[in-house]
């Protein structure tokens, strides 16, 4: 039975990821130190014998393991939470990275590592392609995960290169879906839990930067074909080339939610891209991945979890 790490395991990509693995009748070990990860992700698998949660930080030398592949997703991904600690999170992209190498090496697993859309920047180049190196502030108030990454990620390659590990760089763009936090600070929660709580929704600026937002299910399915192109390197974009206004989706948001909240506007945040659009095209040739899930029907399972969270 093929054996899986998963770094982060408990948190809202994580999780996801590690029910469909299951589904697809794999042993999978979670690793997650809680930080941003909750126990009710996965709570639901206590009692399946195929589940082990490791409570760890990948910050400390690994243990270990009888593992076949490893999906390294452990870092806190939203500003809110990255900023909170951003020595911690400086150290959790590259200590944490190099400590999941060091275990591939050991155990001959497979990598997918999760690096993000953020190591373009505030990009220059639209959409962003995986050739542009990037228009990155390297000491802002964003630099602890932008910057975290992009040293995560020739740390990656060099052990590829150099020690022969088995590796994929798979850059995630905006993504939601059921078992987002709903306090993480990112545009879809924020917009769905102020309607459904009849608070105003928060637009920073005129709200006229544009995001395109990915499903999480359409993300696992990208992460999982990466994982059995043994000999890609990498790095390909992971998202959905679909792109709005943040105005727009606060629209949206209001009209399926049937809130009568309203609009309030605030000052821009320092370092917040105003255009992020993923070209997929190496995903299309190189994992035959495209996302299927519209925004409609996302939202609409997205809404309904935060329902019960609400409740």
């Amino acid at each position: 039975m093929m054996r899986t790490l998963v770094t982060g395991g408990a948190g809202f990509v994580g999780s996801n990821l590690v029910d469909r693995l299951l589904a697809e009748g794999k042993h999978v070990l979670c690793l997650d130190n809680f930080q941003t990860g909750r126990e009710e992700n996965v709570s639901h698998l206590w009692d399946e014998p195929r589940f082990e949660l490791v409570r760890g930080d990948v910050r400390e030398t690994l243990p270990s393991m009888d593992i076949d592949e490893i999906y390294h997703l452990a870092c806190p991904a939203s500003p809110p939470h990255y900023q909170a600690d951003p020595i911690g999170t400086i150290q959790t992209c590259y200590q944490g990275t190099l400590h999941v190498l060091e275990l591939a090496e050991r155990t001959k697993a497979r990598v997918v590592f999760s690096s993000t859309s953020e190591v373009y920047g505030d990009p220059l180049q639209h959409p962003q392609s995986e050739t542009y190196w990037g228009y990155v502030n390297p000491i802002g108030t964003r630099s602890c995960y932008d910057e975290g990454k992009r040293i995560a990620e020739p740390l990656c390659v060099e052990f590829n290169h150099k020690r022969g590990v088995s590796v994929g760089l798979i850059r995630i763009f905006n993504t939601y879906g059921p078992r987002m936090d709903p306090q993480d600070g990112r545009v879809v929660s924020n917009f769905i839990v102020q309607a459904l709580r009849g608070e105003a929704l928060t637009i920073y600026g005129e709200g006229q930067q544009t995001r395109s937002l990915g499903n999480v299910d359409d993300l696992v399915d990208g992460l999982m074909r990466m994982m059995g192109k043994k000999d890609l390197l990498g790095p390909i974009n992971i998202g959905n080339p679909g792109e709005f206004t943040v105005a727009e989706l606060a629209e949206k948001v209001l009209k399926m939610t049937g809130s009568r909240s309203q609009i309030t506007r605030h000052p821009l945040p320092s370092d917040d891209p105003t255009r992020r659009k993923p070209d997929i095209t190496r995903a299309q040739e190189l994992l035959g991945w495209a996302p299927k899930t519209s925004l409609d029907v996302g939202l609409e399972k997205t809404i309904a979890y935060f329902k019960e969270q609400i409740r």
